[in-house]
């Protein structure tokens, strides 16, 4: 299960909304998110033996935490530009514990889902960057939550990273009896 302790992101929409908002706190999102690879890089070098150890069943490893925020990632960066660029386009969601499951992360490299996910946001933030304030303000309708502008999107994938980076140092924890 990929999150122990957040509100279930369909069933508790707004509960997950906030939660994500709440640990992005009044940061820059942008800076945050600029932050993450380097975050990422310092946990799987700590992870060493222990990155595809899964702390309990029905949880992830720290290998397939990474794909998750991947994961997210990838679908984000398709979010952004049907919203930038359709008018109020549908957001399909998706069942994150299924693509964890079937697209194997924890078979994946680090090497190869780092590199991914640096393109993507690299791409992301450069999108963000060269957005105008109505550009952030444009909306599509997510099928579970409703309503979400560019900019609600990027706020909560900010908080995003951060729970994901605290729940990778929480699995190591628990992993290693600390």
């Amino acid at each position: 299960m990929a999150t122990r302790t957040s509100p279930d992101p369909v069933t508790q929409a707004a509960a997950y909304q906030q939660l994500l908002l709440s640990l992005l706190e009044q940061d820059d999102p942008a800076a945050v998110q600029g932050a993450t690879a380097q975050r990422l890089k310092d946990i799987l070098n700590e992870a060493g033996p222990d990155l595809r150890r899964r702390p309990a069943q029905g949880e992830w490893s720290v290998l397939e935490l990474l794909g998750h925020i991947v994961d997210a990632e990838l679908v984000a960066a398709a979010r952004y530009r049907w919203i930038v660029s359709e008018d109020q386009p549908a957001l399909i969601g998706y069942d994150q514990d299924r693509w964890v499951s079937a697209l194997r992360h924890n078979e994946d490299t680090v090497e190869e889902l780092l590199q991914l996910f640096e393109a993507l946001r690299a791409a992301n933030l450069r999108l963000w960057e060269r957005t105008s304030d109505d550009d952030r303000r444009r909306v599509g309708m997510h099928a579970e939550r409703g309503p979400e502008s560019f900019s609600l999107l990027f706020r909560m994938l900010a908080g995003h990273d951060r729970f994901h980076l605290n729940q990778m140092r929480e699995t190591l924890g628990q992993l290693r009896g600390t």
